[in-house]
């Protein structure tokens, strides 16, 4: 099954997540996702990428029953770095890409929208890192990212906490550009991205390779540190815990 549809139309790709019921981010959709920036890359006329989930989610979270089959905290550590060093590439992408939120962008499907240079959200999207709900912790650079965003107060409050934010207050936060009604999110995202496609593509590079230049030197040291310890949480009773009680739908009962 195709898992990211790619269409370019006006000098835009549009990527379309197609991996229901909540286009969850298994490895081979990341693969996938991987080798369509690769083609893009291969058109020079292509100025700004739209990232979009189908059906009812932009993207619910990482494929927990693939996480759940690794053994070594190593397999987890690779796995955390695989997933960072794509997001990685995606934010120092050389043009624009723009995430349409819709439904929910929860776990992984939040860090792959934080990837991105810019997100529209409907008003009612749901918003949150709810990892340590199951015992674990964010491996996709999360714990790096939102602080980025949203400060580390209210970073520390989501990540510890669970819950998500709504779209309204996502936008309040500094977390997404701003919000639309619940069938807008890729029309507004089309018409921003129209905008950017009207410039030359010379200056669209140039702001792409220098606005990362404003982050702090330490992101990178950070998400090595969260690769390391994703893997070393995974071996613990507690996640084990935390994901049997995901998988078997009831609150899980952790020890500590």
């Amino acid at each position: 099954m195709r898992m990211i549809h790619y269409e370019l139309t006006d000098q835009i790709a549009v990527l379309t997540i197609q991996s229901p019921p909540a286009n969850a981010l298994s490895s081979h959709l990341l693969q996938a996702l991987n080798q369509k920036l690769d083609e893009i890359e291969q058109v020079p006329a292509c100025k700004a990428v739209i990232l979009r989930g189908e059906g009812k989610f932009f993207s619910a979270g990482a494929d927990i029953k693939e996480f759940t089959a690794l053994q070594q905290a190593s397999d987890y550590e690779v796995l955390s770095k695989n997933g960072q060093q794509l997001f990685d590439r995606m934010e120092h992408f050389h043009i624009p890409i723009i995430a349409a939120i819709h439904g929910a962008a929860l776990g992984g499907g939040l860090e792959l929208a934080m990837a991105c240079h810019i997100r529209i959200s409907t008003e009612t999207a749901k918003l949150g890192l709810p990892e340590l709900t199951l015992g674990i912790i964010p491996g996709f650079a999360g714990t790096q990212r939102l602080p980025y965003y949203v400060g580390t107060a209210k970073a520390y409050e989501m990540i510890l906490s669970g819950e998500p934010i709504s779209g309204i207050d996502a936008c309040r936060y500094g977390l997404v550009n701003f919000t639309t009604d619940e069938e807008d999110s890729y029309r507004s995202a089309k018409q921003l991205a129209d905008k950017i496609a009207a410039k030359s593509g010379a200056t669209i590079k140039e702001v792409m390779r220098l606005i990362p230049f404003a982050k702090s030197a330490q992101y990178k040291d950070g998400a090595n540190q969260e690769a390391v310890a994703f893997g070393n949480i995974f071996g613990t009773e507690d996640a084990k815990e935390g994901i049997s009680a995901f998988m078997e739908k009831r609150r899980p009962n952790f020890k500590g």
